[in-house]
């Protein structure tokens, strides 16, 4: 048989039955929508968070109390000795350091007159606005006396300004962050949110007056940003030395950005991953539809078997007839399915710009492979059984 004629039979077969054709691959379209969804949905969340992460440059080592040899993580109550602000100025003097920012966070009520707001307030060193970039609305950053007390001063968010001062200038007014007064220095412009997190809702303030505000022994965190005409693993090697002189063991751990992002990158990917698994359940049952109508077509079509039979075809031939037509319906299904998806994608695109959706071609190619698999499988037993019909009984039949 010519595969000219092969295809013929295959999409004669789907061409005479639309309405039945169409049906049956309905599960397959429905599996393969959800999935490209899912995915493009969990794609799209991966890009959101890595460039969220990623803003802030790949020059970029963290210091956090503790060590945790598996994970890479520290925990601050496996911490020896706690991370201060000593090791933070002697991170500073290493060359090719351009930036060094000490971080403690909490909580607490921010009041201005009768206004009061419940917000974050990050105790930091005067380094932030310039290695995170985060610039200014107005004033000026938070100081740091070294060696001394640092002065009451606070910098506000743009959403913290416009809750407690209104159309009201801020600079030079004082407000009570938890329970103690704090000068307004400067406000912050706005920078939105990132995963979740209000940028804008914040209350900055020197981080040592930060540790006694919150009843802390040590800094959350050291982030040091370090210049091109160093590498991140030199960087590490001098860090190390620095705060084990210091500390006289290990007891911190040192992770880079291009770690995070790693780290991150295949946590979402997995994350994806086993979502579009799940979602791949539903290929299953568009499968059980291509098996069902498969097996009902044999005891329809049965005429048209044994007349196939009795002219030549071959048991291989009509085998791989059976096979090729579930396989088609199939597919069919999955491009069905696709088209779904896009214009479902492409509507939220339109009403919903800033939601975080992306098609991975990858996975679309994966989707059109498990659609064509379901269907070869699903086609197999059925495809089987019209093979070994005897052309005699099939024509009596009819």
């Amino acid at each position: 048989m010519r595969w000219q004629d092969w295809f013929h039979l295959v999409f004669s077969s789907i061409r005479f039955n639309p309405l039945k054709s169409l049906l049956t691959s309905l599960g397959i379209a429905i599996g393969i929508a959800a999935v490209t969804l899912i995915t493009s949905l969990g794609e799209g969340v991966r890009s959101y968070v890595l460039d969220n992460f990623s803003q802030f440059g790949s020059r970029i080592i963290a210091v956090i109390p503790g060590k945790d040899d598996t994970s890479g993580m520290g925990g601050m109550l496996s911490s020896v000795r706690f991370l201060t602000l000593e090791d933070a100025y002697s991170l500073e003097r290493l060359p090719h350091t351009e930036y060094v920012v000490a971080n403690v966070q909490g909580s607490g009520a921010v009041k201005y007159g009768a206004r009061t707001r419940n917000t974050e307030i990050l105790g930091t060193t005067e380094s932030f606005v310039e290695a995170w970039d985060f610039p200014l609305a107005s004033g000026k950053f938070i100081p740091q006396s070294r060696g001394q007390v640092s002065p009451a001063h606070a910098v506000l968010g743009n959403k913290v300004r416009q809750e407690l001062f209104k159309a009201e200038n801020p600079l030079g007014k004082f407000v009570r962050i938890a329970g103690q007064r704090y000068r307004v220095v400067g406000v912050m412009q706005s920078k939105g949110s990132m995963l979740g997190f209000d940028l804008d809702d914040m209350v900055y303030i020197p981080a040592d007056r930060a540790l006694t505000l919150f009843n802390r022994e040590g800094l959350m965190e050291i982030d040091l940003v370090f210049s091109a005409q160093s590498s991140s693993s030199k960087m590490v090697e001098r860090m190390h030395e620095t705060l084990i002189n210091r500390h006289g063991q290990e007891d911190f751990t040192l992770i880079t950005q291009d770690e995070m992002l790693a780290s991150l990158d295949s946590i979402l990917s997995l994350l994806t991953f086993g979502v579009a698994a799940l979602g791949s359940i539903s290929l299953l049952v568009g499968g059980v539809g291509i098996f069902t109508i498969m097996t009902t077509n044999i005891k329809e079509r049965s005429a048209e078997i044994g007349l196939l039979r009795a002219i030549g075809i071959s048991r291989k031939q009509l085998l791989s007839l059976f096979l090729g037509e579930a396989m088609l319906l199939s597919i069919l299904g999955g491009l069905l399915g696709m088209l779904v998806a896009f214009f479902m994608l492409l509507m939220t695109g339109i009403f919903a710009p800033n939601f975080p959706v992306s098609l991975n071609p990858a996975y679309l190619l994966l989707a059109i492979i498990a659609s064509a698999i379901i269907g070869l499988f699903s086609g197999l037993r059925p495809a089987w059984t019209a093979s070994n019909m005897s052309p005699v009984y099939a024509l009596r039949n009819e």
